[in-house]
C-alpha cells in the first residue's frame, strides 16, 4: 500500500486527531483493518508511537475512534439522502445512489465489515436514528401514509442497504464476473424498491 509520508511537524491537538483519522481511514479502505496499526499511522504522519498513544491510547483506542468517526460520516450521508428524498428534485435512484456512495466511497461497507467481525456492535447504534429517518423518508415520498405498512418500509431499507453493503464489499469482481456494469447493482435496487410499496398498498 502507498501511502505518501510526510515530515514531522508541530500540530495541534486537534489537527493531529484529523489528521491520524485520515490516515487511519485511508489504511482501512486500502487494507483492511489489519493495516490499521499505530506504528504504520504514525510512520505515514512523521509522528512518534508515543505522540498517538498520547492521544489515542492505544491502538484499540484508534480504532474505536476511526470507527466513532465513520459512523458519524455515515449517519451524516444518510441525513442528506432522507433530505434529498424530501425535496420535490429526490427520485428513488438519487436515495440509491446517496446510500451506495456512502457504503463505497465513504467506507461504511469496509466499517460495518469490521465492526461485526469484531463483535461489538454498540458502534453501530448512532445510525439508528439515520436508519429510522430513511423508513420515514420513503413513507413520505413514495408511499400512503394510511397504508404502507411500516414492516414494508422497513425491509426496503433493509433491502437497499444490505445490497449497498454487498456491493462495496465484492461488487467489482462479481459485476466482472456476470459482465455487468458499474452502474448494475445500483439500477436493479432502484428497480425493485417499488415493488416493496406496491405489496404495501395490496395490504401484503
Amino acid at each position: 500500500m502507498s501511502i505518501e509520508r510526510v515530515r514531522r511537524r508541530r500540530r495541534t491537538p486537534e489537527e493531529a486527531r484529523l489528521e491520524v483519522l485520515a490516515c487511519a481511514r485511508a489504511r482501512l479502505l486500502a487494507g483492511g483493518p489489519d493495516s490499521v496499526t499505530l506504528k504504520a499511522v504514525a510512520d505515514d504522519l512523521g509522528m512518534t508511537h508515543a505522540n498517538l498513544i498520547h492521544h489515542f491510547g492505544s491502538a484499540e483506542g484508534l480504532q474505536s475512534a476511526l470507527m466513532g468517526s465513520m459512523v458519524a460520516d455515515l449517519s451524516n450521508a444518510l441525513d442528506a439522502a432522507i433530505a434529498r428524498l424530501r425535496t420535490d428534485e429526490g427520485a428513488p435512484l438519487e436515495l440509491i445512489n446517496a446510500v451506495f456512495d456512502a457504503f463505497a466511497e465513504g467506507g461504511a461497507g469496509k466499517l460495518a465489515a469490521w465492526i461485526v467481525l469484531k463483535g461489538d456492535l454498540t458502534h453501530l447504534e448512532p445510525v439508528r436514528a439515520a436508519v429510522n429517518g430513511l423508513v420515514e423518508a420513503i413513507r413520505d415520498k413514495l408511499g400512503d401514509p394510511l397504508t404502507a405498512s411500516p414492516k414494508q418500509l422497513s425491509s426496503a431499507v433493509l433491502f437497499i442497504a444490505l445490497s449497498a453493503f454487498g456491493e462495496a464489499l465484492i461488487g467489482p469482481p462479481l459485476r466482472d464476473m456476470l459482465d455487468q456494469d458499474e452502474e448494475a447493482s445500483r439500477q436493479v435496487v432502484a428497480g425493485l424498491l417499488p415493488y416493496f410499496l406496491l405489496k404495501a398498498e395490496r395490504g401484503e
